[in-house]
């Protein structure tokens, strides 16, 4: 397989610095209330998104799309907040974790929280609650733009997760995010080095422009 370079560029970076990135920019990429099942779990992924809705008559299904996702990707799930019943459990949690998919993002609650911990497959969601999908809920589209956490995202965007949560790169600037967001981080890293050598912190940050490094750019 192939490496995609900005993926790996994404996943050295921590989603609070990519966030900080994000706001200089002025792109809205953090994603409200998304949170790990686990405070460990981290993600990087391209999406591949899908929007589902209320179960029709007879109900349309909630996961035979699973061996179609390519490995190495997020599987993305506009389940438009939902929060009375499920959309993920145990059998996509061991095809995905098996099929090496990244891992699996949802606007809306899991289930079987003690399999993706077991075998540290990363779920980010809304909650988790053991109440079926089945006959509630069905995939609506595949491959599609979608929202998650009120953020836009594509096929194909990358997403990060860590334990502060979930930020989505649009592919069309994920270029110029991650260029900022290294220029952030390494900004950071020469303040703390500063005050470990005896800086005080306000001169340490006046120095190294701390106040201005989320400030949205206007040109």
């Amino acid at each position: 397989m192939s490496c995609d370079r900005n993926v790996e560029r994404a996943r050295a970076l921590d989603t609070a610095t990519l966030s900080d990135a994000l706001d200089r920019l002025g792109i809205v990429g953090q994603c409200c209330r998304i949170a790990g099942r686990d405070p460990g779990f981290e993600l990087t992924g391209r999406a591949f998104t899908m929007r589902c809705g209320p179960a029709g008559s007879p109900a349309g299904t909630v996961g035979d799309y699973i061996d179609d996702v390519p490995p190495g990707h997020v599987v993305t799930i506009d389940n438009g907040g939902r929060e009375d019943a499920t959309i993920w459990g145990d059998i996509l949690t061991e095809i995905a974790h098996r099929r090496g998919i990244a891992g699996t993002v949802i606007d809306g609650i899991s289930r079987d929280v003690a399999l993706c911990r077991e075998l540290g497959y990363p779920v980010f969601s809304k909650g988790h609650w053991m109440r079926t999908g089945k006959d509630r809920v069905q995939v609506e589209e595949m491959n599609c733009v979608v929202d998650i956490g009120g953020v836009r995202v594509a096929p194909g965007d990358i997403l990060r997760g860590d334990p502060d949560g979930v930020v989505v790169l649009p592919a069309a600037h994920e270029a110029a995010i991650l260029d900022a967001a290294v220029e952030i981080a390494g900004a950071e890293a020469q303040i703390r080095a500063a005050c470990r050598a005896g800086k005080r912190l306000d001169e340490a940050r006046r120095d190294f422009n701390y106040h201005r490094l989320q400030t949205r750019q206007t040109n």
